[in-house]
């Protein structure tokens, strides 16, 4: 049975290898799994209740299916809503549990939603604020038992032999090319968006990755899941592992990331560069705590580490080098990590070349893709295989998928992974997809070595000073950020006569330089506007310049005492600046580097 449809994974687990764990998750500190018929039963069990409440599709058209929402974390219940929807003929609208209430209620209407599904009492009382605001809604239903709610084992319905007969029927109706999934982008300005996607553009990209996939993972391996399934990027790398027989656990939450990873020892999990930042920075501190010959040979296997190249033999020299550095101080990193780890995926902003460089030194191979919601989403990964890996690049194009760049660099897509257009937006779906078919991703890209894809900038974040010359952000943050004492950064200056930034510094590593240096730790103001930190901030931020033409060097900066989030609303869901929002929260603060 070749796959049509996303909820077709079941079967297929079912035929070729049924887990004892297709899913986990845990429930009062113990992991509760989920067998792959445990699965089939809820999905069918779901599907059928839906379809009593009334739930499903008149015809095939996008408007004569009904539409429903989620915000929910990572769990079990999620992947299960997801395929019971498809089945009814349905479509799953899922929502950011992060999404202001204008934002939510904006998406309500405009999808003209009929049942929400959420997690918890929080987003519950969310939901419930704004149903006087959302008349299409009929019901919200929750994950988590909470009194006076109704809970979505409600829905469940065993079915009679002629209900199970309908299912299979309404099952057999729901064609490839027919819309999945209204996925909202967030994206960086405006209202959202809904990016329609159908069954064949998601199941094509899974299909085309699972292959680049094969090395990494299979049955009996384990992902651990935490980057919000909200995202097409964690959705479709889930479907990946149900097709692949790879058994998905949730992680409990951001912060249980580590413990959860030496719990589940996965081989393979998916990330964002931001987090894989952090889980740097956290094994640098803690080698900084070490003391004596510890300390030393911790730095010394770093260094070791950062002259790593790819598909590229050093020398005997430093192969040894690198082998007594493994033995010694990465394997450490490995266990951290669960010590069974072959590859991570990353994606959604670029990752620093060091820690490129520095992981797959580790024997933590980081394949780094590229894409967007528009395009189901993956457009070009680095391959497992050294040959198919190249740092500071989002790798090769996949399979049934076609990239050209116009004349201003602007990355352009064509392909089975292009999505069928914006909900009730044609305006804007005829701005980024041209007469030919080519989606306009808005990036700007070269080709290196022929075939791998580098992506330079962001074409709307591009910006021009005074003086008429144009300066890309992204680089310059990129590159500064690589210092252990700056967390976050944007680079400002469109039509000004300099380039300054806004830096948040990394205050742990900062207040250990502090202590070193004789500055007053008492309060984070005192550090940012001590004089020394000031000096040594000027230092970092010129020797980092020095790798930069006059015109994008960072003339002015000013240090913040305040970490970008997404519930400050500095940061996407997959936290890449709001820079609009940014320049408008700190506009003193700009303006005032430029008095």
């Amino acid at each position: 049975m070749t796959p049509k449809r996303l909820f077709d994974c079941i079967d297929w687990q079912m035929a070729q290898f049924p887990q004892e764990d297709m899913l986990a998750a845990k429930e009062d500190g113990v992991w509760k799994k989920y067998r792959t018929k445990d699965v089939k039963r809820l999905v069918d069990s779901l599907s059928m209740g839906l379809m009593k409440a009334g739930i499903g599709f008149q015809d095939g058209t996008i408007e004569g299916r009904d539409k429903i929402a989620v915000l929910s974390n990572n769990r079990p219940e999620w992947l299960i809503l997801d395929m019971a929807v498809q089945q009814s003929g349905a479509v799953l609208t899922p929502i950011y549990p992060t999404i202001n209430v204008n934002e939510l209620e904006f998406i309500l209407n405009d999808a003209s939603v009929k049942l929400v599904f959420v997690s918890d009492k929080e987003l519950y009382e969310k939901v419930q604020s704004i149903r006087h605001a959302t008349p299409t809604v009929q019901a919200v239903y929750t994950f988590n038992e909470i009194q006076q709610a109704l809970h979505w084992k409600d829905l469940l319905h065993t079915g009679t032999e002629e209900e199970i007969q309908h299912l299979q029927a309404t099952k057999d109706k729901v064609k490839a090319e027919e819309l999945a999934t209204i996925l909202y982008t967030s994206g960086t300005t405006g209202f959202p968006k809904g990016v329609m996607l159908s069954h064949h553009n998601i199941l094509d990209n899974i299909m085309n990755v699972e292959e680049i996939l094969e090395p990494v993972c299979g049955p009996k391996d384990r992902s651990l899941s935490f980057l919000p399934l909200n995202h097409i990027f964690e959705r479709v790398v889930s479907y990946i592992y149900l097709y692949r027989g790879v058994s998905i656990y949730y992680a409990e939450s951001l912060d249980t990331i580590g413990d959860n990873l030496r719990e589940v020892k996965p081989s393979l999990f998916s990330t964002v560069p931001r987090l894989l930042e952090k889980v740097y920075e956290r094994i640098i501190n803690k080698g900084r705590e070490l003391t004596g010959i510890k300390k030393t040979l911790f730095f010394w296997a770093v260094s070791v580490g950062n002259r790593y190249e790819v598909d590229k033999n050093l020398g005997l020299f430093y192969n040894i080098q690198l082998a007594i550095a493994n033995k010694l101080i990465f394997s450490k990193w490995r266990e951290g990590l669960g010590g069974q780890v072959r590859a991570i995926v990353t994606g959604a902003a670029a990752c620093q070349v060091r820690l490129l460089r520095v992981f797959t030194a580790a024997k933590i191979v980081v394949m780094e893709g590229y894409g967007l919601t528009e395009t189901s989403p993956v457009i070009s990964v680095n391959r497992f295989d050294a040959g198919g890996r190249r740092f500071g690049t989002v790798g090769k194009v996949i399979r049934n998928v076609t990239v050209k760049l116009a004349e201003d660099g602007e990355i352009c897509c064509q392909g089975s992974n292009v999505m069928l257009g914006y909900y009730k937006r044609p305006d804007l779906t005829a701005e980024c997809i041209d007469s030919e078919g080519w989606f306009h991703t808005g990036d700007i890209g070269v080709w290196t070595e022929g075939d791998f894809l580098k992506i330079t900038d962001r074409k709307k974040e591009i910006f021009k000073t005074s003086g008429g010359k144009y300066v890309a952000p992204q680089p310059i943050e990129n590159k500064m950020k690589e210092s252990p004492y700056i967390e976050q950064m944007m680079v400002v200056g469109a039509e000004r006569k300099f380039t300054a930034a806004l830096i948040v510094p990394s205050m742990e590593s900062l207040r250990s330089w502090c202590e070193k240096n004789d500055v007053d730790t008492s309060s984070a103001d005192k550090i940012l506007n001590n004089p020394k930190v000031l000096e040594h901030y000027k230092t970092i931020v010129e020797r980092f310049n020095l790798q930069f033409n006059p015109v994008e060097q960072v003339k002015k900066f000013e240090l913040l005492n305040a970490e970008w989030t997404i519930n400050g609303g500095e940061l996407t869901p997959t936290l890449k600046l709001k820079r609009k929002v940014i320049m408008s929260k700190y506009e003193d603060v700009i303006e005032g580097i430029y008095a």
